[in-house]
Parts: structure tokens; C-alpha cells; sequence
């Protein structure tokens, strides 16, 4: 009889492995799969148009100093400069009309000084009339219309406001805002899909149609994501809505913004400071106001604000928005030339110096052409990204208006630990920012409803 030889123990039946427990995370997917898409489809057109003007306004400074060199740049470089006090009796002599409003000294060898008009016929009450003189020789280079605090000049000017909401006024806000409360959503949404992909899924290599369509639009938007959270955060602290809210609680944590005191101290206030009506010389005049800043340490580029009345004092702060920051101030008792308040930047609130930065960054000023450039590629990466999405959405398959339908119903699969917890933050989020909380509880209300509706048919259908 023969006998078997015996079973080694790697021969021996091996008892099934375990099937890998499923993350409490993966019902998740579907539900951001879900926002993601639909977010993607209502949302996109609107931030097409913020990534096109985006694109547009930071190149639009180096644009403004081609467009504009005459008025910016003098001829020629002189020995030195005339006092301030003659530049601006240039710049009245020239342009009689309006009040100084403020004036900011030739902050380089080769630039103008510009004379700022405020009250002129013909100019935007928000605006001003920049006259650009030349600081050697006195001579008024031109006028044109300048805006903001950054001195955008009319090219630029129109861009930003076609940028910030499509020259409409105050209603063409809520587009910008808008898409900047979607923003992050949607670049968060996507990061969370691309990496809960399986890896073989995320090669472009030997891959074609929707599969690399899908792996171009994930992989640039994983990369730019960090860019897209940034401009939408930046986007909504100046906003009307959201950025109230964020004012508001900044305030709460006394975290604003800081101003120099403008109020003119000691019995002689008002005394001595009279001036012709739309001059800027009160008292002192601009010279030894501006040497008593230059001795507080402010350097170039300053601004100088007259008073605004018998009360108050000059005023000249730092403008340059570019690193390293200068934004400090001084206010300059009129009668007397002396120093009254000092703010330094670096005493700000932290809060205030961070939304100091983020708006600059977010403007295209901090970093000066290479945070520009920067900002271009960001635009042009949303703009790659919208378009490509919109082709996905084509490849799909049309099963419906829009596309194979994804399927409802998975928040249920949700554990509640994980979900009571998301719905407490989408409200809270929801109720900071408005233009994210209302369309989204609208979407979830017309989904709810749609999905009744499908319901009930399905129903009548297997009952017939």
C-alpha cells in the first residue's frame, strides 16, 4: 500500500483572508463626487470669467507702465529735485481745478511725483486726477484718472473693476464673490477625489479619452489647489458679504486695522493753518511736513494728506505694497511741524499684517513681476481646469441633460459620527459665507425634491 507522503505547511490549505475593512471615510466619496461635479457645472462659467480678468489685471501693470511711461517716467534725470511745495504750485498752476487730496514725492530718480485732485468735472467722485510733475525741472508731464490706494491709472482702473464685478457696480459684486465662496470648495473636493483614487487610475502614460482627460485635470489641479484656496480666501476678506462678516469678527478680536490719529492736539490747533481753498499748503507747508516724516524714517514711496480741515493734521504713510512692506505713518501738526502720532507696521495686529499680505500677494503687489507671473499661471491652470471638466462632462455619456446621472442617497451610508460633525461645519461655513451657504442649501433642497419626484415615478412604474 503506498503512503502518502505527508503535507508540508506551506502545501497545506491556507484559511481565506479577511477582506480589508472599509474605511468609516469611503461613503464620503460618493457625496463629494457628487458636489464636485454639480458645483463643478453651475459654478465653472463664473469662474471662468474671474480666471479671464484675473489673468488680464496682473498683467495689466506691467501693461500700465508701458501704456502710461510718459506720464510716469521723466526725460531726464536731474541733479536735484525742487521742493514739494513747488511741484504741486506747478501741478495747480496747471490744473487749477479741485482740492489736493494728496500728494506722493518722486519715490525713484527716474519717476514723476503725482499731484492728486480731488472734486474735478469730469472725473469719477471715487477717483482722482493724478497730474504728474516733473521733479527737477517742474514741468507737468500730463493728467490721467487714478484709483485705489495702490494708484491704479484708467487701463488697470478698468480692469480691476472688470475683474471685481464686470463694470455693474455694487450687484456685479456678488459674481466675484460668488465664485471665490466656491472656489476652495471645489479645489477641496477635487484633492479629495484624486486621492482617494486608486494610483493605477492616476497615470497619464498610455492613456487616452476621458480617463486622460481625467488625468490632466487632476493632476494640475492638485498641483494649483494650494493657489486656489489662497486667491478664494483673499478673494472673500474684501468681499460684501463675507467680508463684512470677516471685519466683523476681526473687530470682535481686536484684530483691525489700526489708523494713525489725524486729530490735531494743543491749544494752537487751527491756528496758523489757513490756505487757499484747494491747496495743499496749510500751516507748516508740505516741505517741513515731509522732513519731519523723512525724520520719523519714513522713506519712499510716501503719501502726504493735507488736512482735512481746521482740526485735523497732515498725514503721510508709506505706500509701498511690495516686499519688504512699508506702511508706517506719521500725522504732523500743522502750525507747529511736529510730530503728534506715530504708527508703525510692525505694530499691527497680527491679523492685520496677514490680510495686509494676502490682499497685496492676492493683487499682484507683494512680489512684484514674479508674484504677477505666478498669478497668471494660477488663472490659466483654472482656466485648463474648467475646460477640461466641461470635456469630461461630455465624455460621460449624455444619459441625461446632464450627463449619466450620479447616483443619490449616499449620505445615508454616512456613520453619524462623521456626518452630524460635517453638516455643524457646512452650516457654520454656510452662515459666514452666504454666497456658499444659500446656493448649496438650494441645491440640497431642489436635489431632495427631484429625488422625491424620481422616487414616486419609480414607484407608480413597477406598481403599473
Amino acid at each position: 500500500m503506498s503512503i502518502a507522503p505527508p503535507t508540508t505547511t506551506d502545501e497545506a490549505p491556507q484559511p481565506a483572508a479577511p477582506a480589508p475593512a472599509r474605511s468609516s471615510w469611503a461613503p464620503l466619496r460618493p457625496l463629494v463626487l457628487r458636489l464636485h461635479f454639480y458645483a463643478g457645472v453651475f459654478v465653472a462659467p463664473f469662474l471662468l470669467v474671474a480666471a479671464v480678468t484675473g489673468f488680464l489685471y496682473a498683467g495689466s501693470f506691467q501693461a500700465e507702465k508701458i501704456a502710461y511711461r510718459d506720464e510716469m517716467t521723466v526725460s531726464a534725470v536731474g541733479d536735484s529735485k525742487l521742493p514739494i511745495s513747488e511741484q504741486v504750485a506747478a501741478a495747480r498752476k496747471a490744473h487749477p481745478e479741485g482740492d489736493v487730496s494728496a500728494v506722493r514725492p518722486s519715490p525713484e530718480a527716474d519717476a514723476t511725483t503725482r499731484v492728486m485732485l480731488s472734486g474735478v468735472k469730469g472725473v469719477d467722485p471715487t477717483h482722482t486726477l493724478a497730474v504728474f510733475v516733473d521733479p527737477y525741472t517742474g514741468k507737468v508731464q500730463g493728467a490721467l484718472e487714478q484709483y485705489g490706494s495702490s494708484g491704479a491709472l484708467p487701463l488697470r482702473t478698468w480692469i480691476s473693476e472688470l475683474h471685481r464685478n464686470l463694470h455693474l457696480g455694487e450687484t456685479g459684486r456678488l459674481y466675484s464673490e460668488f465664485a471665490a465662496s466656491w472656489l476652495w470648495v471645489i479645489a477641496g473636493g477635487g484633492i479629495v477625489l484624486w486621492f482617494t483614487r486608486r494610483r493605477a487610475l492616476r497615470k497619464l502614460r498610455g492613456t487616452g479619452g476621458r480617463r486622460r482627460t481625467l488625468g490632466l485635470h487632476g493632476n494640475i489641479g492638485v498641483w494649483a489647489a494650494a493657489g486656489f484656496f489662497f486667491l478664494s480666501a483673499t478673494g472673500l476678506t474684501w468681499s460684501t458679504y463675507a467680508g463684512a462678516n470677516i471685519d466683523e469678527l476681526r473687530t470682535s478680536l481686536g484684530q483691525s486695522t489700526p489708523s494713525v490719529s489725524s486729530a490735531a492736539g494743543g491749544d494752537h490747533s487751527g491756528h496758523g493753518a489757513s490756505a487757499s481753498a484747494g491747496d495743499a499748503e496749510h500751516g507748516v507747508g508740505l516741505d517741513k511736513v515731509l522732513a519731519a516724516a523723512r525724520a520719523e524714517g519714513l522713506g519712499d514711496p510716501v503719501e502726504i494728506v493735507p488736512p482735512a480741515d481746521e482740526s485735523s493734521t497732515y498725514v503721510v504713510r508709506q505706500v509701498q505694497r511690495s516686499w519688504p512692506e512699508k506702511q508706517d505713518a506719521v500725522a504732523v501738526d500743522p502750525t507747529s511741524g511736529e510730530v503728534t502720532d506715530v504708527l508703525r507696521f510692525a505694530d499691527h495686529p497680527f491679523l492685520a499684517k496677514l490680510t495686509r499680505w494676502g490682499i497685496d500677494l492676492h493683487t499682484g503687489l507683494l512680489f512684484g513681476l514674479a508674484n504677477q507671473i505666478a498669478l497668471m499661471l494660477l488663472a490659466l491652470s483654472l482656466v485648463l481646469l474648467i475646460v477640461w471638466g466641461y470635456r469630461m462632462w461630455w465624455q460621460r455619456g449624455r444619459g441625461s441633460s446632464f450627463g449619466r446621472p450620479i447616483p443619490r442617497g449616499a449620505w445615508q451610508q454616512v456613520p453619524p459620527q462623521i456626518l452630524v460633525p460635517g453638516v455643524v461645519v457646512v452650516a457654520v461655513v454656510g452662515y459666514f459665507v452666504p454666497l456658499l451657504g444659500i446656493p448649496l442649501a438650494c441645491f440640497v433642497v431642489a436635489d431632495v425634491v427631484l429625488g422625491e419626484i424620481a422616487h414616486r415615478r419609480g414607484r407608480k412604474a413597477a406598481a403599473g
